[in-house]
């Protein structure tokens, strides 16, 4: 795996609009030919850099934007944590620890403090009950925080609690930073170690430029970057219910679990995306996964998805095995939502012909 220090905060691409294609022209349903039209020519849209579908394990589009082609890495942003949620399931196949855990047992900083009684779990949920929110502007912004120091984790060993830990949904990084560490002092490899030898090296993925914080270690809450089409391979795994290439890499339970989206946010990602009359129904939260019903006329479906901030996305519509990503650099504002839009407006023909 690449390494690139910390911190990388955004990611600079050409002023310019032209698409290249990875499938011919001459392959295109009528449908995709029209997305692209779309994605071309549309003011608003004009900041996405990549989208990638397959249906039934079947790339049928690849397409990318602003001079990026499919060589290039792209920042994951946050929905790199949804790796994490895969490298915790892992973790937990092996018998590492359990959801049930109190962390005091991975982090004796906390075991005499009543902070070390929260469960892996509640980190999972982004319900620590720590004093982070950086997603209703709450705050603090713990992350912002934690970059203006030289000692991340004597940060966030610092972090007071606010709420019993799996009460408040707070959107925060320290936790999945936090099962990061709980990885890589129960298995004894590098997050990055551990990732390559039972995520990214079983999917064929030889390419992600690491987030290192300045004490090393792998960041497990985002700004990495990768290939978008490794990124399509991993959601196409989860999509299969952990496996690739008929080889189980996740377990089947894990996947469950951690896509049971049973939190329920009070907002939704397609009433942020600006669309008008759509009809809303509340995104939920999992481990480290959102789940959405989208709804637009007569096009009614669920999304499981990845979110990184700027527009980055790992996207399942399972109900017609179709697995999707995005890659944007819509950084910081409500464009970076543009997706569900483009999905209930422009999805329904090219994905219906193929539903099962």
């Amino acid at each position: 795996m690449i390494i690139v220090p910390k911190p990388l905060f955004s990611l600079l691409v050409p002023l310019f609009f032209i698409s290249s294609s990875c499938i011919g022209q001459e392959n295109q349903t009528e449908g995709i030919k029209n997305l692209v039209e779309k994605l071309n020519s549309v003011e608003n849209y004009r900041k996405i850099d990549g989208l990638l579908i397959s249906q039934h394990g079947e790339i049928i589009m690849e397409e990318y934007f602003n001079g990026f082609t499919q060589d290039d890495p792209h920042q994951t942003r946050s929905s790199f944590k949804t790796i994490t949620s895969l490298l915790a399931g892992i973790a937990v196949d092996q018998g590492l620890f359990t959801v049930n855990d109190s962390i005091k047992d991975y982090i004796p900083e906390w075991k005499n403090d009543a902070r070390g009684n929260i469960q892996i779990k509640d980190l999972l949920e982004m319900r620590s009950g720590l004093a982070c929110e950086n997603f209703f502007e709450v705050g603090p912004d713990c992350e912002n925080e934690m970059y203006n120091t030289k000692d991340w984790l004597g940060y966030i060993m610092d972090i007071p609690k606010r709420y019993e830990p799996g009460k408040n949904w707070e959107y925060s990084s320290m936790e999945p930073d936090l099962v990061g560490i709980i990885i890589y002092r129960t298995s004894k490899l590098s997050l990055m170690d551990f990732a390559d030898k039972y995520l990214f090296g079983p999917l064929g993925i030889e390419v992600c430029q690491w987030e290192i914080t300045p004490d090393g270690r792998g960041y497990a809450a985002g700004s990495s970057r990768m290939k978008p089409d490794d990124l399509l391979k991993i959601t196409q795994m989860v999509l299969d219910e952990g496996k690739w290439k008929g080889k189980q890499i996740v377990s089947k339970k894990w996947i469950e679990e951690s896509t049971n989206c049973h939190i329920d946010l009070g907002m939704s990602f397609l009433d942020w995306s600006g669309i008008k009359n759509p009809t809303i129904h509340n995104t939920n939260y999992g481990y480290f996964w959102y789940s959405e019903l989208l709804e637009y006329g007569d096009f009614k479906t669920e999304v499981t998805f990845a979110s990184g901030n700027g527009g980055q996305y790992m996207m399942i519509l399972k109900e017609y095995d179709v697995a999707i990503v995005f890659t944007g650099s819509n950084y910081g504002n409500w464009k970076s939502k543009l997706p569900f839009e483009i999905i209930v407006k422009y999805f329904e023909p090219i994905i219906e012909e193929g539903k099962k």
